[in-house]
């Protein structure tokens, strides 16, 4: 049974907003009481945060479907809808979330580091809200909008301050076993570590995070064995340690190989260069590993690196290795630059931005922006008043100005949203309402004068009609 997951793919859907209400107050005495209808409530947000006591994806690999409560509708007597309620994921440290197609939105490092995943639609307001000294009891309220979501890949990188790399079976889960309570699954096979292991050093006054990566092979950077699996934990890992097998049964390796091989696929995986290494000559217990790990020595220190010989079976080299360890990450953890509380960063909008653009597409003037698309969201088409209502808006947004002058005409389509999701209608540019044109509740006078558009389909057809009629009459025997 699978116990640890570091990448899933997520399919998040926010809280729908709540409806506004339309409502007229009614009571005893007191016909003309006045709009009273609510606004809907928002929608519940979606969001990840870092909690350091949750280590693996498992959750979200066996329910990868979550969604946050919608808000509810408004009611009369002026009572708003109830908020949805937000839904908080917790992730582990060191989550980076992306979409599909590979870009990273957010890289989430630090105990409490949030990520909105979905956002909550905002609730339509009632009619009470939409109440005007032109338009003093509106027959209509707003539509809730839909909540954000759809599909994220969280992927888990490791967080730790050393990381142990070199061949299956090289003696990797034993050594961090013996240096911290860590409790790996250790066998005398290859690949017996499928998931990354961490254990909690203590050396002194210095405390730090070690990680046993699955073994890796020549081709693990192409994704050969567990290499693309595991590699990717190595990344936030301060300091590489060569755990390299001095005691091996293959004929055709040795450890200088092995370092060579686990280098360059490193180098391949790219990234990894500035980090400081340090090898650990492993199975000193065995004579002949004893034996080699002296002959090879003086060879790994001319290459510059730091070694130490050791066995995890009979506890020989360990403080030594600890120590040195403790050394070599204070020094990394100095030299990184001081982490920043993160702020918040508020990106105002420009005052004078209308928020839109039209583009003709195919004889089809197409309306691309915020405003005008979540105006259109918010329509209920089905009540003449609240078209009107929204024709008003757009015409003071400034797009019946614009239209003009890309050279629409009267009847001309238009559409407003994104091309799988627009909202079509035929432009007619007298839209704006004056308070003598106001009829009942849920009727517009504008809506009841026939179209242009429409008008010139019906003559078009009748044409052809009367074409085909009389060819069909048409006898010439």
């Amino acid at each position: 049974m699978t116990t640890f997951v570091d990448r899933v793919e997520l399919h998040v859907a926010a809280g729908n907003g709540g409806h506004g209400c339309a409502s007229v107050h009614r009571e005893k005495f007191k016909p003309l009481g006045g709009p009273d209808g609510g606004n809907g409530g928002r929608g519940g947000d979606v969001t990840l945060v870092v909690d350091q006591s949750v280590t693996t994806l498992l959750d979200y690999h066996h329910s990868p479907h979550r969604k946050a409560t919608n808000g509810q509708p408004g009611a009369g007597d002026n009572r708003s809808g109830k908020d949805g309620q937000d839904l908080i994921l917790p992730v582990p440290d060191g989550t980076v979330v992306m979409d599909k197609d590979g870009n990273v939105l957010a890289d989430m490092v630090g105990h409490g580091t949030t990520y909105v995943a979905g956002e909550g639609g905002r609730g339509g307001l009632g009619n009470a809200a939409l109440a005007s000294a032109r338009r003093k009891a509106p027959g209509f309220a707003l539509l809730g909008e839909p909540g954000k979501g759809g599909d994220i890949v969280l992927e888990l990188k490791t967080v730790a301050d050393v990381a142990l790399v070199g061949y299956p079976s090289a003696g990797k889960s034993s050594l961090i076993s013996v240096l911290s309570a860590a409790k790996p699954k250790i066998a005398d096979y290859p690949f017996t570590t499928l998931v990354p292991n961490l254990g909690v050093v203590t050396a002194g006054s210095t405390v730090y995070t070690i990680a046993d990566v699955p073994g890796l092979i020549p081709g693990a950077s192409q994704g050969r064995g567990l290499g693309l699996e595991f590699l990717r934990h190595v990344e936030r890992c301060s300091v590489l340690v060569h755990v390299l097998d001095t005691a091996t049964l293959e004929s055709d390796r040795d450890p200088l190989t092995d370092l060579d091989v686990i280098e360059e696929e490193l180098a391949q995986y790219g990234g990894l260069g500035d980090r400081p290494r340090v090898v650990v000559l492993n199975k000193i217990d065995i004579p002949d590993g004893k034996e080699l790990a002296q002959m090879i020595r003086p060879d790994l220190e001319a290459r510059g690196y730091r070694v130490f010989e050791v066995s995890a079976v009979a506890h020989l080299g360990l403080k030594e290795l600890s120590f040195a360890l403790a050394e070599v990450v204070s020094k990394a953890r100095a030299a990184k630059p001081k982490e920043e509380s993160t702020r918040v960063v508020i990106r105002p909008k420009a005052v004078d931005d209308a928020g839109f653009t039209i583009t003709e597409e195919d004889g089809v003037y197409r309306v691309r922006g915020e405003k005008p698309e979540r105006w259109v969201r918010q329509t209920d088409f089905s009540n003449d008043e609240a078209v009107g209502y929204l024709a008003d808006r757009l015409s003071r947004l400034g797009v019946e100005d614009k239209l003009m002058k890309a050279g629409a005409r009267a009847g001309d389509a238009v559409a407003i949203g994104p091309e799988e999701n627009a909202v079509v209608f035929d432009w007619e540019p007298t839209m704006m309402a004056g308070a003598e044109m106001l009829g009942r509740r849920g009727e517009d006078h504008r809506l009841e004068a026939p179209r242009p558009a429409a008008t010139r389909r019906k003559d078009r057809e009748a044409q052809r009609d009367d074409s085909q009629r009389e060819y069909d009459e048409f006898d010439p025997f």
